[in-house]
């Protein structure tokens, strides 16, 4: 029952979200500060992550692979195919739900306890709207471009590590990167990071929305929109991959 309630909810919260603008300059605005905000502010966290993943993905696929019957082309193709199809999109949008989902939710729960939405509810401002929208449309323009520089720099991390292990040479790495390669799995990646971004943005905002009482609630709302982004975005991973991939 609790759960229908919240389903409800948030369907009337997301109404009045996707409703008309009032003004458009003011969201294009909006929506440009929070790209700087949300989305730049994580790039580097995310290529420091994702070099180091793909360095390591490269590393252990080697060792483990290291058989005279097994051609080492198999290590680039796997670590390409692993950071494409999963590391890229999924782990990328678990880091983001982390940070990005509890600073959405933080901040607007702050807005919300010192009463600055309804301020703009008295003075007839769809405050859902201007509070929220432009920060879905920000992160949800934003993530392609995430999810591709992740993509790249998982890469260049998994190249990396090949001067550092004797198992594996640049050459047979490079050869792996290019062995079967299909542009669906870059589409299928930027197309569930889509759908992740529009999870983490929505699910942080309506936690952050609905705060009442203190700072402490306003904690414990970005707690729970992490929890519940995260446990949204891996269901939405296996459904997006049984719809896609089979």
């Amino acid at each position: 029952m609790k759960m229908l309630y919240h389903i409800g909810r948030f369907g009337s919260l997301m109404k009045k979200v996707l409703a008309r603008p009032e003004n458009h300059k003011t969201l294009i605005i909006q929506t440009f500060k929070e790209m700087d905000k949300l989305a730049l502010g994580s790039i580097v966290i995310i290529m420091i992550i994702m070099f180091f993943m793909g360095a390591v993905v490269t590393i252990q696929t080697a060792l483990n692979l290291s058989n005279p019957f097994v051609s080492n082309v198999i290590v680039g193709f796997a670590t390409r195919d692993s950071i494409i199809l999963e590391f890229s999109s999924t782990v990328t949008s678990v880091i983001l739900a982390g940070i990005i989902g509890s600073n959405i939710a933080s901040e607007i729960g702050n807005m919300r306890i010192s009463e600055q939405i309804d301020a703009m509810d008295i003075m007839g401002v769809n405050s859902a709207n201007y509070v929220i929208l432009p920060k879905i449309i920000a992160l949800f323009l934003m993530m392609p471009f995430i999810v591709i520089i992740a993509m790249t720099v998982g890469i260049i991390g998994g190249l990396a590590s090949t001067f550092t292990i004797d198992q594996l040479t640049l050459q047979d790495y490079l050869s792996g990167l290019q062995l079967d390669f299909s542009a669906y799995r870059v589409y299928y990646s930027l197309i569930k990071s889509s759908i992740f971004a529009l999870i983490i943005t929505m699910v942080s905002s309506y936690h952050g929305f609905y705060v009442s009482g203190g700072a402490l609630e306003v904690g414990k709302a970005g707690t729970r929109a992490v929890i519940y982004s995260i446990i949204l975005i891996l269901m939405a991973n296996l459904f997006i991959t049984q719809l896609m991939l089979t």
